[in-house]
């Protein structure tokens, strides 16, 4: 990692010293913005991939948000090509949270993964009983490595250039490692299953897989298989089928923010399939987080305000959750105000919203670009914040994805 940094600073004072013998002012900052940097960067980043896709969820930098696009588009891809545990491995790990001889209890255990990501890996197994498991496996020293790696990711980031000047990202780290511990105790998330499952037990748009709590460990999670098709699959459906699906996902949003008190914040497509029957499997509750009452009473009277397109008491309510720092100028704020009823505009329409034919997020971008272009005025808002638009965003790119309508007003409405 030091021969990492050592080298993009290198790399940005020969940039920079090229601008003086071209007799131009240089700037440190534009120098470490090189694709060359980017790649330096990206490969340290590699050997942190729990860490620095846990903390690019909660920058956006996979839309480009704060650092450069080849650095972007290079982390975007750590987290789908994560390698799998070798078969050794994986035995040793199963011995140390089963013991010897664990595979008594399989007629079969496959030890190819059917998915893997940057803390785990899932296998498909089948008890003597006949149970098809999903058997969620960790990844050796994950959890006992956060700390170093979001310390080590810090001391990367903190490289001159590589983020806004002025950007505070203390607060952001640790909420980052704070996320990466909850998501490396499958104890956390086993409860977290238990109780999606519990609230969605008699909706019949949902299944959520049985937790299998025998076989559940601090580092194993087991669970029902269930046989499913990647949710793309509705892109093929009738409309009326994925504007349903669609409807339902939406409204499970409100759900979680306002009644559960728990959002499963990580929207990958992945996490949602498609049963057999029509009902929506929900996977992967690792991500998901509290929602204390009163930041939810924040949130509906941030609703009804929207709903209302009264700017003064939105903008006092963002204010209030965390969206404008206090050192953010005032016509910065009105941007960003400007851009919240902006983008609710949908929650208003009574008629069906067109996702597929939307340029919502162009225009936000287009719109917003002042804000973006003034580095120095970065605002990193509390994690909980970064978390639900992730998820919100999450649920418009889906909607996108599968050309999906729906009236958002009357959804909304019943909740403010």
């Amino acid at each position: 990692m030091g021969q990492v940094a050592g080298g993009i600073l290198g790399a940005s004072v020969g940039a920079a010293l090229g601008e003086i013998l071209r007799g131009r002012r240089p700037d440190l900052a534009r120098a470490a913005l090189t694709p060359g940097n980017a790649v330096r960067l990206a490969g340290g980043l590699a050997h942190l991939r729990g860490a620095a896709m846990k903390l690019g969820q909660m920058l956006s930098l996979e839309n480009g948000a704060a650092l450069p696009p080849e650095l972007t588009a290079i982390l975007a891809q750590l987290q789908a090509n994560a390698p799998a545990m070798p078969p050794r491995q994986l035995r040793d790990v199963l011995d140390a949270e089963w013991g010897a001889g664990w595979q008594r209890r399989f007629a079969r255990f496959e030890v190819r993964p059917v998915a893997a990501a940057s803390i785990g890996q899932v296998h498909r197994a089948v008890t003597r009983a006949g149970d098809v498991l999903a058997v969620k496996v960790q990844f050796p020293g994950v959890a006992a490595s956060i700390d170093s790696d979001i310390a080590t990711l810090g001391r990367l980031l903190r490289v001159p250039g590589v983020l806004p000047r002025g950007m505070q990202i203390d607060r952001l780290l640790a909420d980052a490692r704070a996320q990466l511990h909850d998501e490396a105790d499958y104890r956390r998330e086993a409860d977290a299953l238990s109780g999606f499952a519990s609230w969605l037990a008699e909706d019949s748009g949902f299944q959520v897989p049985a937790l299998c709590p025998e076989l559940s460990t601090g580092r194993v999670l087991a669970m029902e298989f269930v046989e499913s098709a990647p949710i793309d699959a509705l892109a093929k459906a009738p409309q009326a089928a994925r504007d349903t699906a669609m409807a339902r996902l939406i409204g499970l949003t409100l759900r979680e923010l306002f009644t559960f008190g728990q959002m499963q914040t990580d929207p990958n497509f992945a996490n949602y399939r498609l049963a057999p029957h029509g009902r929506i499997v929900l996977l992967d509750f690792g991500a998901t987080r509290a929602i204390a009452p009163e930041t939810a009473a924040k949130y509906r009277a941030l609703l009804r305000a929207l709903l209302a397109e009264d700017a003064t008491q939105v903008g006092v309510l963002m204010q209030a959750l965390g969206y404008f720092g206090a050192q953010m100028p005032e016509d910065r704020r009105a941007l960003l105000v400007a851009l919240a009823l902006r983008a609710s505009a949908p929650l208003r329409q009574r008629t069906p919203y067109y996702f597929g034919r939307s340029t919502l997020i162009e225009d936000l971008t287009r719109e917003g670009r002042a804000l973006g272009n003034a580095r120095e005025f970065w605002h990193v808002p509390p994690a909980d914040l970064l978390f639900l638009h992730r998820k919100i965003g999450g649920m418009f790119l889906l909607a996108q994805r599968l050309q999906a309508r729906a009236a958002l007003n009357p959804l909304v409405a019943g909740w403010i």
